[in-house]
């Protein structure tokens, strides 16, 4: 048994920036401060940023038979997280994604994904929660994800999904909602599952939904609503390196506190220091933090 079990992408992240220019084509050279080859996919990074909070953590996914499959798997282990469901397929590259920096920004171009891949059924009715990551990133599992977090749910489980941007720009996410205990978007996205017009408003549209949606709302913090009221938290100070991955260690957070017992509102608490802590270094789980850091800096504040 473990406590999560996380169905999405795992990858390579390419780091570069931050770009002081409009990006240029041409063959033209442009130089940036800084480049980093890190872990990324948001399903890596909230699997380890749930491992690093002390849960037992299990990914399902793809990675290609090849060296970046390779670094994917060996900075998965080494983080703590369980790699035995993640298929390694002879017959396509591993996805890659390059992230350009700039100012408070960034764009990112993905290759790769959308392959299939089995979920261990072991796994799946084992596992006390199961978080589903980058939805938009796997249309061949997009008819397969709702009865598989039903199947868990049958047998206990409890269920999120962070959708993660959708580069089709179609927002439809299907019955994946009727299967979703918590829904974790940015305020871009929830503004584009809901059709609302402002973050509050797609917040209470979604908790029609979903009995908990907890908003990412970058430097404004984050929200949850339950469907009867709407908790708020004006998030934290921090110097920030790089905000990559930032919104995942929030789902990391929201999850190992809800694993812990913890209500709603502190959950939501957690989660904000959680993404928050994590932008003080390049990539997504570098500075990833521990519940110990996650606590006393709770305290401190409560202090």
């Amino acid at each position: 048994m473990v406590d999560l079990l996380v169905i999405g992408d795992a990858n390579p992240d390419v780091i570069v920036g931050p770009l002081t220019e409009p990006l240029a084509f041409g063959q033209q050279e442009q130089l940036v401060a800084s480049g980093s080859l890190v872990l990324g996919g948001s399903g890596a990074i909230t699997a380890c940023g749930a491992a690093r909070l002390g849960l037992s953590v299990a990914i399902a996914g793809r990675i290609g038979d090849d060296g970046a499959g390779r670094f994917v798997l060996d900075s998965l282990a080494s983080r703590g997280v369980d790699t035995s469901a993640l298929v390694v397929d002879p017959a396509l590259p591993t996805p890659l994604t390059v992230v350009v920096t700039r100012d408070d920004d960034r764009a990112m171009l993905t290759a790769g994904v959308g392959a299939a891949f089995d979920v261990p059924r072991a796994l799946l009715v084992s596992a006390r929660h199961v978080h589903v990551s980058s939805y938009f990133l796997m249309p061949p599992m997009a008819a397969v994800l709702p009865r598989l977090l039903e199947e868990a749910r049958a047998h206990g489980a409890t269920t999120s999904l962070d959708t993660n941007d959708d580069p089709s720009g179609e927002w439809d996410v299907g019955a994946m909602l009727d299967a979703v205990d918590v829904l974790l978007p940015n305020a871009r996205e929830a503004l584009r599952l809901s059709g609302a017009d402002s973050v509050s408003a797609a917040a209470e549209v979604l908790a029609t939904r979903v009995p908990v949606v907890a908003v990412k709302n970058g430097a404004a913090g984050a929200f949850c609503h339950n469907g009867r009221k709407v908790l708020h938290n004006k998030g934290i100070a921090v110097s920030a390196v790089d905000t990559v991955g930032a919104g995942d260690s929030f789902a990391a957070g929201f999850i190992a506190a809800r694993s812990h017992g913890l209500s709603v509102e502190r959950s939501l608490d957690v989660a904000t220091v959680c993404g928050a802590l994590s932008t003080r270094d390049v990539g997504g789980t570098a500075a990833q933090p521990t519940w110990d850091d996650v606590m006393s800096h709770l305290e401190g504040t409560q202090a």
